[in-house]
């Protein structure tokens, strides 16, 4: 009776065992039916690792291994680009902060070890508009003093009037006039005065042509145009040196105050204008004056202790400062000698070669 019991048992298991193999058989083939080229793939599922460490290279958790069609469709979902996220139009966006450009340039911050032509600017500075020179018509140009205009204007009759100046002196000069200096020069002085535009050669001569050997910079300087007054005096041969100073003169006013900011060459020149600070600019005038006739005098005594040169000083007067009549040229050193009634009297002798220290 036991016996068969047993028996039935084993034959039911049996069976059940052979019944869920056929349904798994039946499972798989209509699978590999369906997928027949897509093997399942192993998911780990997290879980609790066991107590006991796993050998190496192990898995932690349970393993499924999922039909190949969820796989694949699983693994096409990974592979595709995430679609980035869009608003909605309903969801408003904030403004954009506004960001206050400096006056001028901003200055660029890099990286450090990056190029500043590497670097891209998102954010432009605002460009400070700068105003635009409107430019002048003839018409509407302001004149000064002189009438002038505009630069344009200034230019045109600047040439216009040397040109015709010039069609004018050669009307009244014959060829043969040029012909008597045209090989060389033969000045009868060396004049030394202050490039100041107003003060000319005809103030002292109406035809200085071949007879002022002329010299001009600022502040009628020996030592700032000392080769071309040595050019006058040694090579030319003329008898005569004479400085001339002037009223108003924008050197003196310069040298006499603080020039530190004017430009460098303009301070070496001044800086040799030895007159105190602050002093009237016409005693400055005359001062320098004295101090150009004493440096030629030192400079040239050979010529001056031979009686072949004669240094005088004199200050051309277009302001009338000192009241002998507006435009006078008036002789204020005399081979150093600055008393004036001595030197009136030393040039109505003739005595243009007698020196202040000679007995």
């Amino acid at each position: 009776m036991n016996k068969m019991w047993q028996t039935s048992t084993v034959y039911k298991a049996v069976m059940m065992c052979l019944g869920l193999g056929v349904l798994a058989s039946s499972a798989v083939a209509e699978e590999k039916a369906a997928e027949p080229a897509a093997p399942g793939k192993p998911i780990v599922l997290p879980g609790k690792q066991a107590a006991s460490s796993p050998a190496a290279g192990a898995v932690t958790g349970k393993t499924i291994i999922l039909p190949g069609k969820l796989a694949a469709s699983m693994a096409a979902a990974r592979a595709k680009p995430k679609e980035p996220e869009t608003l909605q139009p309903e969801v408003k966006q904030s403004a954009a902060p506004q960001i206050k450009a400096p006056l001028g340039p901003s200055p660029e911050v890099h990286a450090p070890g990056v190029a500043a032509h590497e670097v891209k600017r998102t954010v432009k500075p605002r460009r400070v508009a700068k105003p635009k020179a409107v430019p002048r018509k003839p018409e509407e140009s302001s004149h000064d003093e002189h009438g002038h205009g505009s630069e344009v204007q200034q230019v045109r009759a600047a040439v216009t009037t040397i040109l015709h100046d010039n069609s004018d002196y050669m009307a009244h000069h014959s060829a043969a006039y040029f012909k008597t200096f045209a090989e060389h020069q033969s000045p009868r002085a060396t004049v030394v005065t202050c490039s100041d535009s107003r003060v000319q050669s005809e103030v002292m001569d109406k035809n200085a042509v071949n007879d002022l050997f002329m010299v001009r910079d600022i502040g009628n300087q020996l030592a700032t145009a000392e080769g071309s007054v040595e050019y006058g005096v040694r090579h030319l041969h003329t008898p005569l040196l004479i400085f001339v100073g002037h009223a108003a003169c924008g050197a003196i006013k310069a040298a006499s105050s603080d020039y530190g900011k004017l430009e460098p060459a303009i301070r070496k020149e001044l800086a040799t204008i030895n007159i105190p600070q602050g002093i009237d600019p016409t005693d400055g005038a005359l001062l320098n004056v004295n101090n150009q006739v004493e440096s030629a005098i030192l400079k040239f005594s050979g010529e001056v202790e031979q009686g072949h040169l004669a240094v005088l000083g004199a200050f051309y007067d277009f302001r009338n400062d000192l009241r002998q009549g507006a435009g006078k040229l008036i002789i204020t050193n005399l081979n150093g000698e600055t008393e004036p009634a001595r030197i009136r009297e030393l040039m109505k002798q003739g005595q243009y070669f007698k020196y202040s220290f000679m007995p």
